[in-house]
């Protein structure tokens, strides 16, 4: 199908631009952001969008925790002749300045949340490592990822509140995706439900003044990675930005006593990379999160990632985070605020993380989801 955007320049293979990654329908790109004040205030903003070409959909998602209570919005569009027009059920993403400058809005519509914000980088983007997997000669994940820091400002309402937000006191972060995505899978609504076992993962973005610092882990034995890819930077005192590449990792966790799901109380992770000096990074847990199976991650409530839901569709809800029944619709996935101390630095970001079944340490937690 011929779309207006076929003519413009750009096009990687002999297809319109309707077509993409050989026309495997899995093919997907995505944005993630997320915002948080670091004056002690128990706010989280998630935000994100998911193109899938080949399945002609697009659909997005945002949420506001304000303490214990999480705010979600869901929608999704059929691409139709504007397949590059970032925008679905009165959420857009605008690219002001390419891996600098974003603009995200959400008009008022039935959820009662709404905003105009804008993401400023604080550092330069990193590249992660390609995610590539395959199972008996099948390619099921390949995945380009960037991700970034930055700072925001503009403003946020919600349950009838307006957050002013200003880039200095509230940082965040961003992540853009694209390639070959394997769904999760963990709706029970929806079987088969994925089972995961013997394996500990994270995916977590810590900031400060000076520096930065991203990690993303998997291993099925400790000190063991099977995927290992992370970067730091550093504003040097002449103004110019050093990076260093993550070689090893090391983690030392302890687990809070959550009755309702698995939750990092406080860790301890050492960063090595392949020049220059490790570095220490003492993690603690704030109580703010944001559940990712909000915005359809793994699936919910019958409605996965690039379902097709109609020419439009929207829906929401409030979450009670204290409520045990939601915790297991929430199950394990989330972007959780951490405080950071490292070198004297006083730091902000978020941690995703998960441990299953039969990983040798941390069993406490290993009762409930990893994902």
């Amino acid at each position: 199908m011929l779309t207006a955007q076929d003519d413009l320049i750009g096009h990687q293979t002999p297809a319109p631009f309707a077509t993409s990654g050989a026309g495997d329908e899995r093919f997907t790109e995505r944005y993630w952001y997320t915002a948080h004040p670091i004056n002690g205030s128990e706010l989280l903003v998630d935000i994100g969008l998911g193109y899938y070409p080949n399945r002609h959909v697009m659909d997005g998602f945002a949420g506001v925790t304000i303490g214990r209570k999480q705010h979600n919005f869901r929608a999704s569009r059929r691409l139709g002749t504007r397949p590059l027009d970032t925008s679905v059920g009165g959420l857009k993403i605008e690219i002001v300045e390419g891996m600098n400058l974003h603009r995200l809005t959400l008009a008022d519509n039935p959820s009662g949340i709404s905003f105009s914000l804008e993401f400023g980088a604080s550092f330069p983007p990193a590249q992660e490592k390609q995610n590539y997997r395959e199972r008996e000669g099948i390619v099921e994940e390949d995945l380009a990822r960037v991700s970034q820091f930055g700072r925001w400002r503009g403003w946020i309402a919600v349950d009838g509140k307006r957050f002013e937000v200003t880039p200095e006191t509230w940082w965040g972060q961003r992540d853009r995706s694209w390639g070959l995505r394997s769904e999760m899978r963990t709706d029970e609504t929806r079987p088969p439900v994925a089972t995961h076992r013997n394996f500990f993962w994270t995916w977590s973005m810590f900031q400060f003044e000076r520096s930065a610092l991203s990690v993303f882990l998997k291993e099925r034995a400790p000190g063991k990675p099977h995927y290992l890819s992370g970067t730091e930077f550093r504003r040097e005192a002449d103004g110019s930005i050093s990076h260093r590449e993550v070689t090893a990792f090391e983690h030392s966790i302890e687990w809070s006593d959550d009755q309702l799901g698995q939750t990092i109380a406080a860790a301890d992770f050492t960063f090595k990379f392949d020049r220059g000096e490790p570095r220490h990074v003492r993690v603690v847990g704030l109580p703010t999160r944001f559940y990712l199976k909000a915005g359809m991650y793994g699936g919910l409530k019958g409605w996965t990632h690039g379902d097709d839901r109609g020419e439009q569709h929207a829906a929401h809800d409030v979450w009670d985070l204290d409520d045990a029944a939601t915790r297991v619709t929430a199950r394990t996935l989330s972007d959780h605020v951490v405080r950071l101390e490292s070198g004297g630095e006083i730091g902000f970001g978020i941690s995703e993380y998960g441990v299953a079944a039969g990983y040798p340490l941390y069993p406490a937690p290993q009762k409930f989801p990893a994902l």
